[in-house]
């Protein structure tokens, strides 16, 4: 079977053109870490570009990488013509079984929206919820994606979606939809090193891109209230931080006199420090308005980390079945505060290695990648009927 995934290449999103080699996003890149492994497959990622860059033609035995040149005037400015004709243009010259648009953020879905190819999408971020969520302005970036998304959803011949909540939202547009996790990455599963909590100052991770969507700000907020009733921790936040006014206010606050010994942020984190991160906390706090999927939450369980997240989209999900896990209406802050407290005063963790092994069963990469398979016959067979 050949499969062209049309995804980003991050080099483009963080606009580091000078690599050599492409940045797949994390689950694209877990999922072809077990596609590597199957005999009689081959995978093609096309990616745009606005600057051309200098790109390895196969990242593996049997997956290959385009780089596709695409102007500035041929992206978002002119509804991501530019992208459409080159991805049209490549797919024509790869000739897959089937095209799979990973995400509608940018310009994936609509530039293999109009193939003639068997075709499926999957959203790995509610892009109208986003726009909903932030009550994003008409013309905006996100209006426009939002826009673009519901246009884009009735063309495939289906959606994979990531959580029920994802489903939910995009039920009456698709074709037909899939419930089929992000994976977490293998490495994650890696036998867990035995955590000695420190009684006195157990350490919380926060974790993601620093934006209003994501309350890095606001929780930082109420740790700041939090110490001052005499309780003792650490807090690391790890992720991306812009210049606008969120990521300035964030900065200034955790940089104010008082913070610096206890409060930390660490920017963004390669796999293995993320890893090592994550084995020296003993909590992961995570507490969005709005989340498709939630991968850090599974990642951070797979580590054997404590979890209090509010109860919103693909957490719910995540966090099923799962022992102590405290999820919270994602408005009470209160009730937040009064778990955190009484966790820090007896910081118990009970069977992460039972946690793990629920997150491997669910997450591991082999076990998507072999959902994907069923589905691409699934879709071939009914375009091809016999």
């Amino acid at each position: 079977m050949r499969i062209a995934f049309v995804s980003a290449d991050d080099r483009e999103s963080f606009r580091k053109y000078d690599l050599k080699s492409p940045i797949i996003p994390v689950p694209q890149k877990a999922l072809c870490s077990a596609f590597a492994d199957i005999p009689n497959l081959e995978v093609h990622f096309v990616s745009c570009t606005q600057v051309r860059m200098q790109s390895p033609v196969l990242l593996c035995n049997n997956i290959f990488f385009h780089s596709l040149y695409v102007p500035k005037i041929g992206w978002l400015r002119t509804g991501y013509a530019g992208c459409i004709l080159a991805v049209r243009r490549k797919l024509c010259e790869i000739r897959p079984d089937i095209v799979h648009a990973q995400g509608t953020e940018r310009d994936c879905a609509i530039s293999a929206a109009f193939t003639s190819f068997p075709k499926v999408l999957t959203i790995h971020g509610n892009i109208r919820s986003i726009a909903k969520t932030t009550d994003a302005r008409p013309f905006s970036f996100w209006w426009f994606q939002a826009k673009l998304e519901s246009f884009v959803l009735p063309i495939f011949d289906g959606v994979f979606c990531n959580s029920a909540f994802t489903q939910s939202l995009v039920n009456q547009r698709a074709k037909r939809t899939w419930l089929v996790p992000n994976p977490i990455r293998d490495s994650f599963f890696a036998p867990l090193i035995p955590n000695i909590l420190p009684v006195e100052t157990p350490t919380f991770l926060v974790v993601g891109v620093i934006c209003p969507r994501k309350r890095q700000l606001e929780l930082l907020q109420l740790l700041i209230q939090m110490r001052k009733h005499n309780v003792r921790f650490r807090v690391s936040f790890i992720g991306s931080l812009g210049k606008d006014a969120y990521g300035k206010a964030f900065f200034s606050l955790l940089d104010a006199q008082g913070n610096a010994g206890w409060a930390t942020w660490l920017g963004v984190l390669d796999e293995s420090s993320l890893i090592r991160c994550m084995d020296e906390s003993q909590a992961l706090i995570h507490f969005p308005l709005e989340e498709a999927f939630g991968l850090v939450v599974a990642e951070a369980l797979a580590r054997g980390l404590k979890l209090f997240a509010s109860n919103v989209g693909g957490i719910c999900d995540i966090a099923s079945g799962v022992p102590d896990v405290e999820l919270f209406d994602s408005e009470d802050w209160d009730r937040l505060a009064r778990a955190l407290m009484a966790w820090i005063q007896k910081p118990i963790l009970s069977s992460p290695q039972t946690t793990q092994s629920l997150m491997k069963s669910r997450y591991h990469p082999q076990v998507i990648a072999n959902r994907h398979l069923e589905i691409y016959r699934e879709v071939l067979s009914a375009n091809n009927p016999s």
